[in-house]
């Protein structure tokens, strides 16, 4: 490991990083920091483009903090995303129930995920925003090498 090397867009890297709420008390949502590093390529959508971004220009070696508002990560909550889903569109054998993670599909393949928020009149609410959308998140990184 070289303290010269630097984080460029398309960087191979081994990091730790922790994401958590950057209101305190820094609740943690996601953390490497005491278990094995994580390894990706920078551009290749392991982290969204924003958290990406912040990484380009870190020294291997270092340790940073990025505090990013809601629209600069995971972006601000739209009620448009939040969607009545009548519960004889999921298969019979699912139990549908609140606080549940279902995935889904969309006509072209893709799969995105929704929470069950509420079950009345034979439907489900079901809110497909990202669980950080609306929050502020502190990004810390750890840069263990860069190939």
């Amino acid at each position: 490991m070289s303290a010269t090397q630097t984080v460029t867009p398309g960087s191979h890297l081994t990091l730790h990083y922790r994401i958590a709420l950057a209101e305190a008390p820094h609740t943690e949502v996601l953390s490497t920091f005491g278990g094995h590093p994580a390894t990706l390529v920078l551009g290749s959508g392991e982290l969204s483009p924003k958290l990406e971004s912040c990484l380009v220009g870190v020294v291997c070696g270092t340790r940073q903090v990025f505090t990013l508002a809601a629209d600069q990560s995971f972006g601000e909550r739209r009620e448009d995303f939040v969607q009545s889903v009548p519960l004889g569109t999921f298969p019979p054998t699912m139990n549908v129930q609140v606080g549940q993670v279902i995935e889904f599909s969309s006509p072209e393949g893709a799969s995105y995920s929704g929470l069950v928020q509420q079950i009345e009149d034979g439907a489900a609410r079901v809110d497909f925003n990202h669980p950080l959308a609306g929050r502020s998140i502190r990004f810390e990184v750890e840069v263990l090498a860069v190939l």
